[in-house]
């Protein structure tokens, strides 16, 4: 017996011995030397795991095999990470800011149109109203922590991309943050503010505040689902329902962006449905993008702009139609550039009840996509969520819920690039902006839990109807129906 177990000593063939039935066992044990060699061949032929010369040219084409199984210790330390800084940021931010809402009725003014048109628009004035506890300057705090928490984000990437040895990453984010720093910075000190102070027959209350805040847990809601900002229905919430300009409108959506970002993608990312490579791959065009849309803004005809979005996102809707039954995406394969930079992943599927495995393709067009994108967000002061979910289902082939919750980590450091010109230029009125963020927050936590038990389809089916509202909206602005 001691010769019989020292020729399946090996832990494949220890495991199938161990797991075989006796009388087989036993049959085995009474062949001679040849005969058992030739019938171990054929039990290994039959039950042993062992990769065919098929499927080992099968896995040269296919990228390498951790990032096809479940995420390792490293990937899974990055994911927590980077969820709780997220989290972190999403809960300071929110404390300071209904620290802020809570004083604001216990000082002369109050909810007036007077003390609404008061806020600090620059950090010397934030920290000038912070030394008094100007309840305004608080809710300012808040606001830029909350516009500072993607950038953290990804700064700290770096360092959770530098553990996991993966310098290509490295590489990729920090140019990220340059960037970042570079709008928020630099480009913000050279924006001048503007003064909106000949608005007085707005009629602004506590009540007001409220409505603004049950809207924005819809927009949350929504938000978080198919992977937008929730500005689709902030922006018309705004201006149609409160009679607010348009400038603080669009400031307010950056900050809905940005908060629907964090919120959501703090569960996202940990719950293993984010692609941290592809979010953070694709955010170099994104970036890139909205600081060209900022530059470009004061150039180009605006309702021209809205026009043509519009009419392209109707365009891109068609291919949508066709794939609407659509659970899962079949026949893709990796380019050259996904298998590369490792792109491809898995993420488990409550709904399905497995793990999901899924590759990437045409990755440079996703790319050239992505940077449209960032430059619609410049110029438009929208989170440009659709086009990105667009990109990533419909021409980088990634499952529904990758595409959506991929979005959602990118949307917050798209805007965020942003985000520091709106505020320098007093476009973020801390009385509209933080029920929005408040709202928004709340809205992205109930979102991430009824995410889970939706099926690829299903959020299809709620994409598509949002996506031709955004459509028209687009175009209706642009021709002068809606308000601007």
């Amino acid at each position: 017996m001691s010769h019989w177990t020292k020729e399946v000593s090996s832990p494949n063939t220890l495991k199938k011995w161990l797991i075989t039935h006796e009388s087989f066992r036993s049959e085995l044990h009474f062949h001679n030397g040849s005969d058992r060699h030739h019938t171990m061949k054929e039990f290994t032929s039959h039950h042993s795991l062992v990769t065919t010369p098929k499927q080992e040219g099968h896995s040269r084409d296919t990228p390498p095999e951790p990032r096809q199984n479940i995420p390792s210790a490293k990937e899974e330390f990055t994911a927590k990470l980077i969820g709780w800084i997220l989290q972190g940021g999403v809960m300071l931010s929110a404390s300071i800011i209904l620290i802020g809402l809570l004083m604001l009725p216990l000082r002369p003014g109050g909810f007036s149109v007077q003390r609404f048109l008061s806020f600090p628009q620059t950090l010397s004035q934030v920290w000038a109203g912070l030394l008094v506890l100007h309840p305004q300057a608080i809710i300012a705090l808040g606001l830029l922590l909350l516009i500072a928490t993607p950038v953290l984000r990804v700064a700290v990437s770096i360092v959770a991309f530098a553990l996991e040895r993966d310098l290509r990453f490295v590489v990729i984010t920090a140019l990220v943050l340059a960037i970042l720093l570079l709008s928020n910075v630099l480009l913000g000190t050279l924006v001048g503010s503007t003064s909106h102070t000949t608005m007085q027959h707005l009629n602004f209350s506590l009540v007001v505040v409220l409505l603004i805040f049950v809207g924005s847990v819809v927009a949350g809601v929504l938000g978080s689902l198919v992977g937008l900002g929730g500005g689709v229905l902030i922006v018309p919430l705004l201006t149609l329902a409160f009679g607010l300009p348009i400038y603080f409108a669009i400031g307010a959506s950056i900050i809905s962006v940005i908060a629907t970002s964090s919120g959501a993608a703090a569960a996202y990312v940990r719950d293993h449905l984010t692609n941290l490579r592809v979010g953070m791959f694709l955010e170099l065009g994104t970036t890139t993008g909205a600081i060209t849309g900022a530059f470009l803004a004061g150039l180009l005809a605006p309702n021209l702009l809205f026009v043509l979005f519009g009419v392209i996102l109707l365009i891109s809707a068609v291919p949508l139609v066709f794939k609407i039954g659509e659970e899962l995406p079949q026949g893709v394969k990796n380019d050259r550039m996904a298998t590369w930079l490792g792109l491809s992943g898995t993420y488990p599927d409550q709904r399905l009840g497995r793990r999901v495995a899924y590759q990437v393709t045409r990755t440079p067009l996703g790319m050239a996509m992505m940077y449209l994108a960032g430059i619609i967000s410049g110029l438009l002061g929208i989170g440009s969520g659709t086009f990105k979910v667009l990109a990533m289902d419909t021409m980088m082939r990634l499952p529904m819920k990758v595409s959506t919750t991929t979005s959602n980590f990118m949307i917050g450091v798209t805007a965020a690039a942003s985000a520091g010109i709106y505020f320098s230029r007093g476009d973020v009125p801390p009385l509209i902006a933080a029920p929005v963020a408040l709202g928004v927050l709340l809205g992205a936590f109930l979102g991430t839990r009824l995410l889970a038990r939706l099926s690829n389809k299903t959020l299809r089916l709620i994409f598509l109807p949002v996506m031709a509202i955004i459509a028209l909206e687009m175009v209706l602005r642009g021709l002068g129906i809606a308000p601007m």
